[in-house]
């Protein structure tokens, strides 16, 4: 059994299906948006995704490992609050809901983990 990973990228989504491009042959595949679970709000635009193949079928969809989100809703910045393991809600441009440190503020842009769909860092 031979996989085989290609990168390809996200183009659009119509019902409910997802639509990729292969950058060396510009041909366009088309697949279910569930391929990507609960890791689908993360997917952008243009983004360059590695789908794994067996024969001609596609297996399984990897986002980048790390994705750049802004975050939309969060409590105010308090001042004096540094303790670096209290953590608070955050929601981001996509939906998700993530927590982020304190020092974190609305309209920010962070980086996102995609396999453990946590905070990583400031963008």
């Amino acid at each position: 059994m031979r996989l085989e990973q290609k990168d390809q990228q996200f183009l659009y989504e119509s019902d409910g299906m997802l639509v990729f491009m292969d950058n060396e042959t510009y041909e366009q595949i088309e697949l279910p948006a569930e391929i990507l679970g609960e890791r689908r709000p993360f997917l952008q635009d243009g983004m360059i995704v590695q789908i794994e193949y067996y024969e001609a079928e596609a297996l399984s969809a990897a986002l980048p490992q790390k994705v750049t989100c802004t975050i939309v809703e969060t409590e105010p910045v308090v001042k004096g609050q540094t303790a670096a393991n209290s953590f608070k809600p955050a929601v981001l441009d996509n939906g998700v809901r993530v927590m982020v440190p304190p020092f974190v503020g609305q309209d920010e842009k962070i980086i996102v983990d995609t396999l453990s769909m946590e905070y990583s860092e400031r963008a």
